[in-house]
């Protein structure tokens, strides 16, 4: 039996509200898109979160026995500075105030996020389009719409009619907003406006003559609205309908809601399956922005120069963090909560390196109530990672398995007291869940050598004092270590080894 037949996954469904049994459209093939980066500045953690959120959904499934294909867009043309489709595009903005071209902009910010997405080891996606290079199926799309009727050209820019597809559909299915309530609220139109209602948006602007990122099109020059780009590239490469769309909580209205709008409009079918949404980050309790000045850039965070923290963070520490949490619950960020995180992901790695060297042995006298306690630990963590990515109690099982792991170690537990098979799962199980599917990684420090030698050097000298019946000088060493974050374990044989809390 497959893993994915055996630990089916339930994941909580944006578009019903409801927690489903995954199913997927072709059986063990799964399709998902994600929308990735406006790349007019650099990643913030909110980002981070996201993408972190669906790296971790990408690898479990894969580590199921799924073939994934995830795509992940670039947004490099269409975003205007808000959502009314006013104002100016956020990379030609960006372009018009360094004085470069936009695609230098594009460049330099593509590169930025994938280092950050490197420094945190979330993946990269199966595919990874960007918008300029859609711009002919954006035009496409953009028509076949016109042809249904659920667009209209004004003045060289094409609107999506939303009282017209609602007449047929539900426009609202996926944020539950009403739509006559849209219709009331907001700016009122003018004359000059281009729009029929409120409500409508952009499929595509016509550019003014100021407007830098231009293309030609049957309504004269202009460019894509920020919407149309995801439902081209996600159909293009996943189909008209596929299995998995994620994405911040925020994109949720008006972005996804459009999204499903333009699919539903241009195919007739329903275009996602499963909807999944992550939540944002907070601050000390507040929302995360800049003008509170609170928000992050991963940088900062590294290198502790926000003035927020008192110390740096590593990469892992912070990934860590993040899974404490369940996806679609607010994470808020203090220092307590990050010096905590720091503290579990070195126990957890502590007892990963433990782990890995350690090998079953020929069955002695298998104890029943061991064996029982090591296979419900290793079945326990496909169990709370399928019910709905639920990385945190996956994490609290991780931590049990570790305490055993340094029972093993210690001699408080006898290897041979479990049999082969039950060790070998819950040793695979433990790696597994560590590397592949949460994505940690041990993080080296400057002078790791020095360090673990002194250690060695210092657990040498305790060893002869306690030969020498010199227990002052045992405690002390061990006491003084303590104090400074690292915990000396005596196990049976006089053997000692350390962990760095």
């Amino acid at each position: 039996m497959n893993l994915f037949d055996q630990y089916p996954v339930s994941l909580t469904n944006s578009l019903t509200g409801n927690k489903e049994v995954f199913q997927s459209l072709n059986p063990g093939f799964i399709g998902m898109y994600v929308c990735g980066p406006t790349v007019y500045n650099d990643v913030h953690l909110g980002n981070v979160r996201t993408f972190l959120t669906f790296d971790i959904v990408s690898r479990y499934f894969r580590f199921l026995g799924y073939k994934v294909r995830y795509v992940r867009n670039i947004t490099d043309v269409g975003h205007l500075e808000n959502d009314a489709d006013e104002g100016e595009d956020k990379i030609a903005k960006k372009a018009r105030l360094e004085q470069l071209e936009p695609m230098e902009v594009v460049k330099h910010y593509t590169e930025g996020f994938h280092e950050v997405m490197r420094q945190f080891n979330i993946l990269p996606p199966s595919i990874e389009p960007s918008a300029t290079g859609h711009i002919v199926e954006q035009i496409e799309i953009t028509k076949r719409l016109l042809e249904k009727g659920f667009a209209y050209e004004s003045n060289g820019s094409v609107y999506f009619n939303v009282r017209k597809y609602n007449q047929e559909h539900h426009y609202g299915i996926l944020s539950g907003r009403n739509i006559e309530e849209l219709m009331e609220s907001g700016r009122d139109l003018d004359n000059q406006d281009e729009k029929r209602e409120r409500i409508d948006f952009a499929l595509w602007k016509k550019a003014s003559p100021f407007h830098i990122m231009r293309w030609p099109s049957p309504w004269g020059d202009g460019f894509p609205g920020w919407h149309i780009e995801c439902t081209v590239m996600s159909t293009k490469y996943l189909g008209e309908t596929f299995d998995i769309h994620g994405g911040g909580m925020d994109l949720k209205f008006p972005h996804h809601e459009c999204e499903i709008a333009q699919g539903t409009g241009a195919t007739g079918k329903r275009p996602v399956n499963y909807w999944l949404h992550s939540n944002m980050l907070t601050v000390n309790g507040q929302k995360m922005s800049k003008s509170l000045g609170n928000s992050f850039l991963p940088r900062e965070l590294f290198s502790g120069t926000h003035p927020l923290l008192e110390k740096g963070y590593g990469p892992m520490a912070v990934r860590f963090f993040m899974l404490q949490s369940h996806y679609s619950s607010t994470l808020d960020f203090s220092n307590e909560a990050l010096q905590a995180a720091e503290k579990g992901y070195k126990k957890l790695m502590n007892a990963f390196n433990l782990i890995k060297k350690m090998e079953s042995v020929p069955a002695g006298k298998p104890m029943s109530e061991l064996n029982a306690e090591f296979k419900r630990l290793s079945e326990a963590c496909y169990l709370t990672m399928s019910d709905d990515f639920n990385t945190a109690k996956t994490l609290a099982v991780l931590f049990e398995m570790s305490a055993r792991i340094n029972d093993l170690k210690s001699g408080n537990i006898n290897l041979a007291e479990i049999d082969q098979p039950v060790f070998d799962s819950f040793k695979q199980t433990y790696i597994g869940f560590i590397e592949q599917v949460l994505g940690l990684q041990e993080e080296k420090e400057e002078n790791d050598e020095v360090l673990r030698g002194t250690l060695d050097l210092l657990i040498t000298l305790r060893k002869k004092a306690r030969t020498d019946k010199n227990f002052a000088l045992s405690d002390k060493i061990r006491d003084d270590l303590k104090k400074i974050g690292i915990q000396i374990n005596d196990g049976k044989d006089g053997e000692m080894t350390y962990s760095i809390e």
